[in-house]
């Protein structure tokens, strides 16, 4: 059996996930042939930059631009096919390597190759098993491809999102957003803390940055020297090497600071996420789908600052709605809700338990069996009623 499976590397949500589902079928299937690739390497060196710089740009400058962008871009998908200029310009390095490869089933983790595998099958330029990864609790116009196999969501209400739309039941499945395998371990807290040199019997807080280290981290780390009782604060700053710096002079100007209760641990990019994760008794950031997925499947309760406006917005709307999270808007009284929710345990053992009941440690290998039990079925690949664009005329796929 060959396995493909596309991300691309906008962000490093999409890319994690394709590396989680690859560590699984590698872990429990080695009679198959599995490969991972970044679609945009198949793209123009001009397009790919303008498509990776683009988002950075905007996620750390105008995130409310994007937020609209997000919106508008979530509509009927009969008056807008989002991939058409990259497929026309881009798509024959793809198709070379698909007919090449000959893979019986490709996995997608981001809307721009599922949109360009959906047209090839259309085009009858490749046979194969489709499925379709959504990286977020929330369904966008962008996932949705006319062709498909499988359709692996977060969470049931977005699998009625795509009936509603058309899609067949049994080819939706709740599966959770794949993480890496290594979520699934039982890891205690205790021995994490001493491992990570971290006070044992003091409260964690982990504050996420994200893989590319954004956000208010700074901001987070004033509000956070309020708190009343002691705590370890563990901040992951991704790939940000100046923000790695800026809190690691924030740890030692604390460390001097006279009457100082608090301890900051600073690290960069970690493969050990699960173990900060489990040695934690909070996580504070943004609510990307793999970040609060890998805190779900550890039992974490969130704390929502910032969210990016868009796909961030809606998970956040799905996490607090969840019981799983809350949300500040105000860095200011972030010391203040933090406190409140550990004055009321009863509440904070709730959402713990609305944690690990929402969280899927298993979800990649889910993943992997459902496509290794798709492929050796009997099923084709489904075609959704309302017809593919390449079906008509091209003009039409511009009219707004």
């Amino acid at each position: 059996m060959r396995v493909l499976i596309l991300s691309t590397s906008i962000g490093t949500g999409h890319v994690r996930a394709a590396q989680a589902i690859e560590a699984a079928f590698k872990q429990h299937y080695a009679d198959v042939f599995v490969r991972h690739e970044d679609s945009l390497s198949f793209a123009n060196a001009a397009f790919r930059k303008v498509y990776q710089q683009t988002y950075v740009d905007l996620v750390a400058n105008a995130p409310d631009l994007l937020g609209m962008a997000y919106d508008y871009a979530d509509r009927d998908w009969d008056k807008l096919h989002y991939g058409m200029a990259f497929e026309r310009l881009n798509i024959a390095k793809l198709a070379r390597l698909l007919k090449d490869f000959k893979p019986d089933a490709i996995v997608c983790t981001h809307s721009l190759p599922a949109d360009m595998v959906s047209w090839l099958l259309c085009r009858k330029e490749i046979s194969c098993h489709h499925a379709i990864v959504i990286t977020d609790f929330d369904l966008h116009a962008v996932w949705l491809c006319h062709h498909y196999s499988r359709y692996y969501v977060a969470i049931d209400e977005t699998k009625e999102h795509l009936v509603e739309l058309g899609f067949e039941r049994s080819r939706i499945v709740t599966s959770g957003i794949p993480i890496d395998p290594v979520f699934a371990q039982v890891k205690e807290q205790r021995p994490m803390r001493l491992k990570h040199k971290l006070a044992p019997d003091l409260p964690t807080i982990f504050v996420s940055a994200g893989g590319f280290g954004m956000g208010p981290v700074e901001q987070i780390l004033d509000q956070l020297e309020k708190l009343h009782q002691p705590v370890s604060i563990v901040v992951a700053c991704g790939a940000n090497a100046p923000l790695l710096e800026k809190v690691r002079f924030a740890s030692e100007r604390l460390s001097h600071k006279q009457n100082s209760r608090h301890v900051i641990h600073s690290i960069g990019f970690t493969s050990e996420m699960d173990e900060y994760m489990v040695a934690a008794d909070l996580i504070i950031g943004k609510p990307g789908g793999l970040t609060s997925s890998e805190a779900l499947a550890k039992g974490l309760v969130s704390v929502i600052v910032k969210p990016i406006p868009g796909q961030e917005e809606r998970n956040a709307d799905h996490l607090v709605e969840e019981g799983v999270a809350i949300r500040c808007n105000n860095l200011p009284v972030l010391a203040y809700k933090i406190e409140q929710l550990w004055q009321n345990q009863e509440r904070l053992e709730a959402m713990r338990g609305n944690a690990r009941k929402l969280g899927r440690p298993n979800s990649a290998a889910d993943i992997a069996f459902d496509i290794c039990q798709l492929v050796e079925g009997q099923e084709s690949v489904a075609r959704h009623p309302q017809g593919h664009v390449c079906e008509r005329d091209w003009r039409e796929s511009f009219a707004l």
